[in-house]
């Protein structure tokens, strides 16, 4: 089996290059309209994962105590339903 350039790109790799030319220059010239450039993008995206990293285990130790949380309502209702369901199926359906 050949790899095939065309059919990962989805068109010739002209036509993609010259779409990608074309939605870059649109989407530059949008940001620009909008006064926003690169380096604030960047900027941005760092203070982020600057304030990911400082919740640190905080963050994970709250998503995993909303886990149990809703586990011990979630998981028993879940049984509960799947024995209601099993235990039906004994009867005939009556039409």
């Amino acid at each position: 089996m050949a790899f095939n350039l065309t059919r990962l790109l989805g068109d010739t790799p002209f036509r993609v290059f010259i779409r990608l030319l074309v939605f870059s220059f649109i989407t530059g010239l949008v940001l620009a309209t909008l006064d926003i450039h690169p380096f604030e993008i960047l900027s941005w995206l760092q203070r982020v994962a600057t304030r990911i990293w400082e919740m640190g285990f905080e963050a994970i130790e709250t998503g995993f105590g909303y886990l149990v949380l809703g586990g011990l309502i979630v998981v028993p209702a879940f049984l509960i339903m799947r024995l209601f369901k099993l235990g039906g199926r004994g009867r005939p359906r009556s039409e």
